[in-house]
């Protein structure tokens, strides 16, 4: 019989991460489209009184939109399984495999699917052994376009596309800004696509891929959440066999991974119609600029059914 209650539900959202305004504006989201289907639902910041009030005040189930370390790195999720609260999501373990690309990339490169080759740098390192020492070795290894990013985080704060040598030192200080270790990877030329995997009752399903194509041919934090600095194509307009072929590495990426219940998956897809995998986001954003909606939209539902689906499913989990 399906369950139609009213479920009581709490969004978390904010947090101290560089990406608490983006979080806010996924979680305010979020609380509509649940509103919309007619759950009780309420707002939270994960401050100190977070886990005191779901211990006297348990809700049916836990929907956090928490972009960055708070909501990503696997700490929270921990905590929310040891509380016993029903949690919409991936689990700790598997949201830290996913939050470490160098981590994720191994991992899904192991799996056949497609990724960079790369060196990873921590910030110790790079200053013991001496920054140009370091970087002739890492421009030796890696000729031609690199892109310079921190180990850890999203929103592409940190993220520096090198085509001149002269510009990697100041690409390493901006990565190292945002995490200790960085990484430094052939640059893949081709569509960048992200893809949005759900699980359901039949398994992991790929939505249709959504095109990102900036205006100023960099996807960065400007051009992912300020209003028409982005085209976006959902679907995308990858021919049906590429679009297939990124579908499937998405899968396989979020299955590898052990992700749940909601992840995206970005790529850029060559021109021989190769997958590359960029990264794994267990919190996607959730934004009216976001990808994730753009690819509900495209797969013909909308985002409150699919909010609502995510919630039972979790509530019934325990």
């Amino acid at each position: 019989m399906t369950d139609t209650r009213a479920l009581r539900v709490v969004v978390l959202a904010g947090g101290i991460s560089h990406e608490r305004d983006v979080s806010l504006r996924s979680g305010r989201r979020v609380v509509d489209a649940l509103d919309a289907a007619g759950h009780d639902v309420a707002l939270r910041d994960p401050d100190a009184g977070l886990l005191p009030f779901l211990a006297d005040h348990r809700p049916d189930v836990v929907f956090p939109a928490l972009h960055g370390s708070s909501g990503e790195d696997g700490s929270l999720l921990d905590l929310l399984a040891a509380l016993g609260v029903p949690t919409v999501g991936s689990t700790g373990a598997a949201a830290r495999r996913a939050w470490s690309k160098p981590v994720a990339s191994s991992l899904v490169r192991d799996a056949g699917i497609a990724a960079p080759e790369s060196v990873v740098l921590s910030h110790e390192a790079f200053r013991e052994l001496g920054a140009a020492s370091v970087l002739r070795v890492v421009r030796k290894a890696l000729p031609g376009d690199v892109v310079v990013k921190p180990a850890s985080g999203g929103s592409a704060q940190g993220v520096t596309i090198v085509d001149a040598p002269d510009e990697l030192p100041r690409a390493m200080v901006d990565a190292f800004t945002y995490d200790d270790v960085a990484i430094v990877e052939n640059r893949i030329f081709g569509t960048e696509v992200a893809v949005t995997v759900v699980d359901t009752a039949d398994g992991p399903v790929a939505l249709p891929a959504v095109e990102i194509e900036p205006t100023t041919g960099i996807y960065s934090f400007q051009a992912r959440y300020n209003a028409g600095e982005t085209t976006f194509y959902a679907p995308s307009r990858l021919s049906a066999d590429h679009a297939a072929a990124v579908a499937d590495a998405a899968v396989l990426a979020h299955r590898t991974l052990g992700l749940r219940d909601l992840s995206r998956v970005d790529f850029i897809v060559d021109e021989q119609g190769t997958p590359w995998f960029l990264e794994a986001n267990v919190v996607p954003g959730l934004t009216e600029t976001s990808l994730v909606p753009l690819a509900i939209e495209a797969s013909g539902t909308d985002a409150s059914r699919l909010y609502d689906g995510l919630i039972r499913r979790a509530a019934a989990r325990g």
